[in-house]
């Protein structure tokens, strides 16, 4: 059952703290602690190797089927909790940092292709006992949840990909972006976060400025990182290693895409749809390239719908 949006309490809070004493850092842990918990989740760590993984989790587990949430490129697990806060009373709910991102471990030399992360994944779930899962994923994390199905289909109850990398058939302003040394998924200066947002979600949610500037200077000091891992990834769509895997894929498969979408084309949803075995696909309008945070609402009820069949009733 889909929850009903939380409280004007937290952003009344949020104006009470704009006009205290608080400083922006104190400000932003407040903000994500507030998101978190109205999203009924709490966060935890986990020792995998030399890593040290950050993730989300329920703050009360119940006896629903588990999510795994696998966030984009550049981008963390608090990207999540606008859709978790749909589900997390029905589900089991690990939304995951993974290597390079959020407040995970950083090494430069780890290896961040699709493939190399989704063996990090596994090694990430297995730490945590989850052993089988509904698993969502956006951006890079929905080629990531792709390969993971055709890896470890006995894992999967259903894959949820929004907006996924790895298919670049159709490509758009982004490409030519890049190529010309001009990439905004990696901020480099001040300012280049706003243009990253205004880039990357057609429909925006608000955040007070204090809280954007903090997320700026996280950007800002990831970006080596980032460059690391975007070169790792960004030959994806021409890899024909990627399309053979995910035509292997015999888990159900639920394909979301933002029409808006300036990062990656939603026509590639197409490609994706008629490469998995009985995929479905939904596009939806006015929305830009992360619709769990755009639409949180709509993408929770679309996997609700197509998950229905395949969930285990709690009990």
């Amino acid at each position: 059952m889909l929850k009903k949006s939380p409280s004007t309490g937290v952003f009344l809070l949020l104006i009470f703290l704009l006009v205290g004493a608080c400083s922006r850092h104190d400000l932003y842990e407040t903000a994500i602690g507030l998101e978190r918990s109205a999203a009924g989740l709490e966060a935890d760590t986990v020792i995998v190797g030399d890593l040290n993984i950050a993730y989300l989790r329920n703050s009360e587990m119940n006896n629903g089927d588990t999510v795994v949430l696998v966030h984009g490129f550049g981008a963390n697990k608090d990207n999540w909790t606008r859709i978790a806060r749909e589900l997390s009373d029905d589900f089991n709910i690990y939304a995951i940092d993974l290597p390079g991102h959020g407040e995970s471990s950083k090494p430069l030399d780890l290896g961040y292709k699709l493939e190399d992360q989704v063996r990090h994944l596994a090694r990430i779930l297995e730490a945590l006992g989850i052993k089988e899962m509904h698993m969502m994923g956006n951006s890079m994390g929905g080629g990531i949840t792709a390969l993971y199905a055709a890896t470890y289909p006995e894992q999967i109850k259903t894959a949820v990909l929004f907006d996924p990398a790895g298919i670049l058939d159709y490509e758009n302003e982004l490409v030519d972006m890049v190529l010309a040394g001009d990439n905004p998924l990696i901020p480099s200066k001040p300012g280049d976060f706003e243009r990253l947002m205004d880039f990357a979600l057609e429909k925006k949610p608000f955040v007070p400025w204090p809280i954007m500037g903090v997320m700026e200077e996280q950007a800002l000091a990831n970006r080596d990182v980032n460059q690391v891992i975007f070169a790792a990834i960004s030959d994806a769509g021409f890899e024909p290693d990627f399309r053979d895997a995910i035509k292997r894929i015999e888990d159900p498969v639920l394909i979301v895409w933002g029409r808006e979408d300036r990062v990656l084309d939603y026509r590639n949803g197409e490609v994706f749809r008629e490469s998995i075995p009985g995929a479905r696909l939904e596009i939806l309008e006015g929305i830009g390239h992360v619709p769990m945070i755009e639409a949180p609402e709509d993408s929770a009820r679309l996997f609700l719908e197509f998950a229905n069949p395949y969930i285990t009733p709690a009990g």
